[in-house]
């Protein structure tokens, strides 16, 4: 098992204190927050103080935070609620949307008897939408736009409120799916100036099967689960207490570190890539306001896989890509949307770090990878 993680896009450990502050919802204080006596009280004020600690995060009223299981049922909650109460028109989304936003939209755009059309928002070679195109896109007056806040793959941030202001004037909801982006730089729901917003526990060193769709109050939606009611009637079945009380107290931690994490995380960032440029990376999406912690490089003949195995096998866990697409491997979506040549695209190597990581395991991966690049260029060699 690799010593060092470097992979903190994809999934964070749970914290210590929110650990602790679950624990109790597993054993003693196990009731259903559904039931009328003690133990159903219990649970309940439990998931309520969450849900204002949720809604502290980003600025928002508690009645606005709609529980889910994960970001993935978030966006598709979004998309399919509010295809189902929208006349069919177009859905935008941005070229480089992680598949839980790319592949509803693309499958309500394949049944033609609801009649919706799927718009792209192409990107430039930094990674960020064009605004310009953009603003032609949405001239179209499409039912519904979503723009992630921060890719995951990149970390290069987006203009959403630029784009939230285009959406809102030709009549559209806009949405953001702020999974990544959350925890690492200031997320505020107001600013964004948009109708609905995803955010995730697991990202932000909180458990996974918690996650967040916050709404305009004005937004209508269908639900995709139907069943008891909860959660405002928009996702029934019985809420995962210890989960959701753990999204909570990460919430209120992030709140409290993030300004400073975020400054050590991203001068790790800045060690770590001046030291794979001098041996020729190229990290994608540099020039571009990114997140503190993501670093997402290639070095060129050196394949994107197997550096990620070998660099396993050296103690070190990172990503050749998005985790949460691993199923379905092959040439980056983000990168092909950037125009980044696929020879390039297959060497791509993504570094997430996170607030545990220190400057001895930056320094000590760079050296792995020098290592393991300089293997395998001789061993390239002798193979010609």
């Amino acid at each position: 098992m690799s010593e060092t993680y470097f992979d903190h896009n994809a999934t964070t450990p749970v914290d210590d204190k929110v650990w602790e502050v679950m624990l109790p919802y597993f054993r003693e204080s196990y009731g259903n927050a559904s039931s009328r006596h003690a133990y159903g009280m219990v649970a309940r004020r439990a998931i309520n103080q969450a849900r204002e600690q949720v809604a502290q995060t980003v600025g928002v009223q508690p009645s606005q935070i709609i529980f889910t299981s994960g970001g993935s049922e978030a966006n598709n909650l979004f998309i399919r609620g509010v295809a189902d109460y929208l006349k069919p028109s177009s859905v935008a989304i941005s070229a480089i949307e992680h598949p839980c936003v790319k592949r509803p939209a693309q499958e309500l755009a394949r049944r033609s008897s609801e009649r919706w059309q799927l718009r792209t928002l192409a990107v430039d070679e930094l990674g960020q939408v064009k605004l310009d195109d953009a603003e032609q896109v949405l001239a179209a007056r499409p039912g519904m736009v979503s723009v992630m806040m921060a890719n995951n793959e990149t970390g290069v941030i987006q203009d959403v409120a630029a784009i939230a202001d285009m959406a809102r004037a030709q009549g559209a909801w806009m949405h953001t799916d702020a999974v990544q982006a959350f925890g690492k730089i200031p997320v505020d729901f107001n600013e964004l100036n948009v109708h609905a917003m995803t955010l995730s526990a697991h990202k932000i060193y909180g458990p996974k099967g918690a996650a967040a769709l916050i709404v305009d109050k004005r937004l209508l939606l269908k639900p995709l689960i139907y069943g008891g009611g909860h959660e405002h009637g928009l996702r029934s079945g019985t809420e995962n207490v210890p989960a959701i009380v753990g999204f909570g107290a990460a919430c209120q931690l992030a709140r409290s570190r993030m300004q400073a994490q975020s400054s050590r995380v991203m001068a790790l960032r800045d060690r770590l890539e001046h030291g794979l440029v001098a041996m020729g990376a190229t990290i994608f999406g540099l020039g571009a306001p990114r997140l503190p912690n993501t670093c997402y490089f290639s070095l060129p003949e050196i394949e994107g896989d197997t550096l990620v195995i070998r660099l396993d096998k050296a103690g070190f866990a990172v990503a050749s890509g998005a985790a949460c697409s691993s199923v379905t491997p092959g040439q980056s979506h983000v990168l092909e949307a950037m125009g980044v040549a696929p020879m390039l695209a297959r060497c791509a190597v993504r570094v997430s770090l996170g607030h545990d990581n220190t400057e001895e395991e930056v320094d000590g991966f760079l050296k792995a990878t020098r290592k393991i690049a300089e293997e395998l260029k001789r061993l390239n060699g002798i193979l010609i």
